[in-house]
């Protein structure tokens, strides 16, 4: 019974949307370059964008385009001075796109817990925000913009910095106070 109610109050929500076919498009793109990004394919999250689209990255490098978004992708994943081994998201939405103009273009944004996998040292994990325009051509929704950020200021790796700087900074004390005591016995004799 209870899951009746819940099927027919759906029916009604989507019967009240006009925009709710398109939402599940949309959720099938957020869902296919979730999947690209965590099975390290970027064919498969460039199948989700326009071909001119607009990629700004974590580290607010821009790519413009398919090409630029590609080679991005090999300098960062692929190519032997990579930063990262691997990455995996896990991405939220905020709440509904919001569709502008006569419909044919929407803007979303939500969060997303990441996980850096990094070629130089152990993995680390950033809770994100991302957001993304897209458009409706030639019957398709298509990314035409995406940016992808974290806080800069507050985060997992400047936690690790300041407990770095702390732990330094108290060795640094031992090993001074040691020093002092040693040249203060050595001076004595």
């Amino acid at each position: 019974m209870i899951l009746f109610l819940f099927l027919a109050m759906s029916l009604v929500i989507d019967a009240q949307d006009p925009h709710a076919e398109d939402r599940q498009a949309l959720l099938k793109i957020l869902e296919e370059v979730q999947t690209g990004i965590n099975t390290q394919n970027i064919e498969g999250i460039l199948a989700q964008m326009d071909p001119g689209a607009t990629v700004t990255w974590w580290n607010a490098e821009v790519s413009h385009g398919e090409k630029e978004i590609r080679a991005y992708y090999q300098k960062m994943m692929k190519d032997e001075g990579r930063i990262l081994d691997r990455m995996t998201v896990s991405a939220k939405l905020d709440g509904h796109a919001r569709f502008l103009g006569d419909g044919t273009i929407a803007i979303a944004d939500g969060r997303s817990e990441d996980e850096f996998f990094p070629k130089i040292r152990g993995p680390f994990k950033l809770n994100s925000r991302w957001s993304s325009t897209v458009a409706k051509i030639d019957g398709r929704w298509k990314i035409v913009s995406m940016h992808l950020s974290a806080n800069v200021f507050t985060n997992s790796l400047i936690a690790e910095v300041m407990r770095s700087v702390f732990y330094v900074g108290a060795g640094a004390l031992v090993v001074g106070a040691l020093l002092g005591w040693f040249m203060r016995r050595w001076v004595a004799t």
